[in-house]
């Protein structure tokens, strides 16, 4: 099997990347436009991670840019397409809202399109629990009402009901994902744990603490996400469309996860506290009953588990 993985630079297309790697026999084609919008350098250093597996290969590319996109299916006997290629960061969609337009949509239609001409019948897409806004129906269920509150969110619910129309249209098989506060080794610096620790090991970084702290979020090791995913890719059971939450169902005040965390690094950034930020959602904690019940039993990385994971490696990569 030949997989595609958009945004094979990214925080979670490389964990992805390299899981597949190590327990299957599946090569990955990973592509990315490695652009600025974090540490191009972070990104380089995931993909010379992964360039150490034969079965994989990369391409500097923009799901944007259709010509250079069919160029490499032309080349590769592409499987199955996994898009985890977007543009990130709900603040950042307030700033610049047409590149979320450009990348998130248009992107994700382009691989539709060259999906429907090289017969290519499976895509697994990323969305967001923050498709859900500011719900206050808890836990958060698939087939409940969402209401995105920017930009980035929206382009995920419409990335959702494109592959409700393309399945039925096309006859692909599309399983979205709408990932939960997703933490772990090889982090993006621009969330919260990473901010958090880069805080505690160099005084001259401030820390700001949004929401005085009141946010809560169901945070997500890595690995257990890139181990449901790998069984949604392997799977034998006929999708149309489905679209899962990935998530543990065990929600963490952000305050509770900062004493944790000092714990673990003997360090006491200074806190400077400020009000809810414009398109910040307080609280996320989604059901994770419907992927249990489709993929069988998961267990779920302890949150003290995955913080000393994720610390160790922070030390290590920094060099610290």
């Amino acid at each position: 099997m030949q997989i595609l993985i958009t945004g094979a630079a990214g925080f979670i297309g490389f964990n992805l990347a390299k899981y597949l790697l190590r327990t299957s026999n599946a090569k990955i084609i990973g592509i990315d436009s490695l652009n600025n919008y974090y540490s191009k350098k972070l990104k380089k250093d995931r993909i010379k991670e992964l360039s150490k597996f034969k079965k994989f290969s990369f391409s500097q590319t923009n799901i944007i840019n259709k010509r250079k996109l069919e160029k490499i299916f032309k080349i590769k006997k592409i499987n199955l397409i996994i898009n985890l290629a977007a543009q990130a960061g709900v603040r950042y969609s307030l700033e610049k809202p047409s590149e979320f337009v450009d990348n998130n949509i248009q992107g994700f239609y382009s691989l539709i399109d060259i999906a429907n001409k090289y017969n290519i019948k499976k895509i697994i897409y990323a969305s967001s629990s923050s498709i859900y806004g500011d719900s206050k129906k808890f836990p958060l269920k698939e087939n409940q009402n969402v209401i995105p509150k920017n930009i980035y969110s929206l382009s995920k619910k419409i990335n959702e009901e494109m592959a409700e129309v393309f399945s039925r249209q096309y006859d692909i098989s599309f399983v979205g994902l709408r990932f939960f506060t997703v933490y772990g080794e090889w982090g993006r610096p621009d969330m919260f744990m990473m901010k958090y620790l880069a805080s505690s090991y160099d005084k001259k970084i401030n820390f700001y603490l949004n929401n005085y702290g009141k946010h809560t979020r169901d945070f997500t090791y890595i690995l257990d996400a890139c181990k449901i995913i790998s069984k949604l890719v392997f799977t034998k059971k006929k999708i149309n469309h489905e679209i899962f939450n990935i998530c543990s169902n065990n929600p963490k005040k952000l305050t509770d996860v900062i004493k944790k965390i000092n714990f673990l690094t003997q360090k006491k950034p200074k806190l400077f506290k400020r009000k809810l930020q414009q398109a910040d959602v307080v609280k996320t904690h989604g059901t994770n009953k419907k992927i249990k019940s489709f993929i069988g039993n998961q267990s779920f990385t302890s949150l003290d588990d995955g913080l000393k994971i994720t610390v160790e490696w922070f030390k290590h990569y920094y060099k610290i």
